[in-house]
């Protein structure tokens, strides 16, 4: 399953980093950088979860990132 991470700069300067794949997965940074890495962080918390939870199976997963 491939996952992408969009990336924006708002206009307060905060940048805002999400997985349109994963409901919920949104989140800010003060640079693009931590944005992805907290976007990327929770994604892989959702899908742990889920797994743990029997809401999905075990699966491959690459994780891509898409300037806004």
């Amino acid at each position: 399953m491939d996952f992408h991470i969009e990336y924006e700069r708002e206009e307060d300067g905060r940048w805002l980093a999400e997985v349109p794949e994963i409901p919920g997965v949104l989140v800010y940074g003060a640079t693009s950088d931590e944005a992805m890495a907290k976007a990327e962080t929770l994604a892989l918390r959702v899908l742990a979860e889920r797994i743990e939870c029997g809401e999905n199976r075990p699966m491959a997963i690459r994780i891509g990132f898409v300037a806004a």
